[in-house]
Formats: structure tokens, sequence, C-alpha cells
């Protein structure tokens, strides 16, 4: 543990759900975790017990909360749990926070499976369908031209990236057609309680979290993780973008939530001290853009960057993440007037202080 979530509490110590089983969180809600082939190996991901009214009257069953990549080892993990876990009730609902492929991936096989209904914002299901179909501009070649403009000329690396042309399609084959929408100060009724939409920007187009005043719950997706921070990238299909500054506007949202809400985050382990956090997620923005502007003292494209916010060895999967979100820093201080972009003539940008 680290000093910093040294600093949280765990209520639930160093327990974890085994894959296929389920941990009870509160009366009605359960805890289950799917592995992921990233460094970050495993996503969180939630059953509330629920009932909703359908043209035949109202069905009791479970709500999912996100859904894991496309992956025989997810299907055979939600099988186990379907087999275990649900006490004879089927699934009624699929709800997901955001189109990121970790949780949206499954969507589509569980809504078929159980006749389900998605609920998503309309930001994340419209990015799903579109990332799903490969649409140019969206499809994992566009980051090519993108990064190379920002400065990554490394040609090993340039054909690893444009060597993703299919990279979120092979792990969201498939997006539901049709969706009930969420959006931001909806009032949600699953299982008897009221949880309250809360959009967050910045990390995904219209990321939804959920939180209930009864229970003192967040269901915070990516937006509040316990350990690390959250990823704000610039991308190709929105080059002009201002990512850091939307999260951290975003997380002004939770400012009138009790500090002991018990946070249920999509990475990590639930934790309180949601405040905390918070504090310690715009100190980690204000350090970066501190390090950053100190760089830009002379011209920096977001490549120079890389090195100076990740200093440690990054492979293709990382470096794309990593160059989005040296150039989302770059991109709050050209905002905020500090720093000047520049075309130069090798044809890469680069920002230099004011």
């Amino acid at each position: 543990m680290n000093p910093l979530e040294a600093q949280l509490d765990y209520p639930l110590g160093e327990t974890l759900p085994d894959t296929g089983s389920t941990i009870e969180i509160a009366p009605g809600l359960r805890w289950l975790r799917m592995g992921l082939p990233f460094a970050l190996n495993h996503i969180n991901l939630w059953l509330l017990e629920d009932e909703i009214d359908t043209e035949t009257g109202p069905v009791r069953g479970w709500t999912v909360i996100d859904c894991g990549i496309s992956s025989d080892a997810t299907r055979d993990a939600w099988e186990r749990i379907f087999a275990t876990e649900l006490r004879g009730l089927p699934i009624i609902r699929v709800l997901v926070t955001h189109c990121h492929p970790d949780h949206v991936g499954l969507a589509d096989w569980l809504c078929r499976r159980w006749n389900a209904p998605l609920w998503m914002s309309t930001g994340e299901f419209g990015f799903a369908r579109m990332m799903a179909a490969s649409l140019p501009g969206v499809e994992g070649t566009a980051m090519v031209p993108h990064f190379a403009r920002h400065g990554l000329t490394d040609p090993d690396l340039l054909e690893q990236l444009g060597a993703r042309r299919a990279y979120y399609a092979r792990l969201v084959p498939s997006v539901p057609q049709s969706y009930r929408r969420l959006h931001d100060g909806q009032l949600l009724q699953i299982g008897g309680d009221e949880w309250r939409a809360i959009a967050g920007f910045g990390h995904s187009p219209e990321h939804i979290a959920l939180y209930s005043a009864k229970r003192n719950i967040l269901i915070a997706g990516d937006m509040v993780l316990p350990r690390i921070s959250t990823n704000v990238s610039v991308f190709a299909v929105e080059p002009e973008s201002n990512p850091v500054q939307q999260y951290l506007d975003s997380l002004s949202a939770y400012a009138d939530l009790p500090d002991d809400t018990l946070v249920l985050p999509s990475h990590g382990k639930p934790f309180r001290g949601l405040h905390v956090r918070i504090g310690q997620l715009r100190d980690h923005h204000a350090a970066r853009l501190d390090e950053v502007m100190q760089a830009c003292s002379a011209p920096q494209s977001a490549s120079d960057i890389v090195p100076i916010m990740f200093p440690r060895s990054l492979d293709s999967h990382q470096i794309s993440f990593a160059m989005g979100e040296a150039l989302a820093h770059l991109h709050k201080l050209w905002f905020d007037g500090a720093l000047r972009r520049r075309l130069d003539g090798d044809g890469i940008v680069r920002f230099l202080r004011v």
C-alpha cells in the first residue's frame, strides 16, 4: 500500500472475490471481478437485486453494472456466476458506466443471453457503436497520424499502433442496437432504492456514476479510483479537446457527497475517504501540470513529455495512453494561456511557455 492509499479506509481489507464468485457488499449488492489481459489486470463489476415493470407485470432479478471484455474466460466466469450466485433470478437490466472495452465488451452478449435492456448514456452508447464498427476516425489506425503529428516518430511503435485497427472490435465485437438513455441527474429506482446518475467527462464522452443517498454508496466507475489516476487523453477523433479540465471539473459533482461514502470503483478495492481521494487526484494533476510547464521552457512535443510524466519502459498499448495523457496536460496549459502552440517545419506540433 502506497502512502496515499494509507490515507483511505478499506472496509473489506484485502478481501477480494474469486473469479466466478461474488462478495456481498450490502444487502442485495454483490461485488465480482473479471480478469483483463493488461497491466491493469482486473475490473470490478456489480450486481444489484432489482425489480422492474414489464409488459407482463413486475419481474424480480438482477441489474448488472458493467460487463467485462469479450473473451472466453470472461464468458466462462459469467456462466459460473449465473449458475451459483443469482439465486435462480434472471438478469433483468444491463447498465454500463462508459464505452471502454472492459466495461461494455460483453454487454450485447449479456443482453441477448437474458433478453435484458441496455442502459447507457447517449455519448457512451454512440461512441461504443462507432468504435465496435471500426468507423474511420475512431478505429485504431487513426492514432498513427495523430501521434506522429505530436512527435511519435519511432517506426516500430507506429507500425504496432497501426496494426491495432480492430483492437476495440476484438474486445467489443457488438453493441446492442437499442438502449435506454442515462443522463446527469436522472433518478433510477434499483431494488427499491433511489440512485442518482452523475455524469463525468474527460475520461470518456459521458461517463455515468451512480449514488444512493439511502445506502451512502457511490458506484464510481472509472471516475474515482483508489490507487491509480484515471486516464485522460486527447484522441484523434477530438484533437482539440481539453480532457484534463473536463475531468477536474467533473470531480466537483461529488462535492455534496458525504466523506464516509462507500466508493465502489471499477479498479482497486472498495474504500471510504472520497474527498481525501479527490484531493489527491487534484494534487496529482497539479504536479503533472507543473512538470509539463517547467519542461516547456524549451519547445516540447507530446512525445517529449511522455518520459517526463512516465519515466519507465512502455509497450505499444501503454504508449497510446501515455501519449494521449501527455497531450492532454499540454492542452490544459495551452487552453489556460500558459503555453503557446506551433507547427514546426518537420510537421510536429510543439508547445512553449508564453
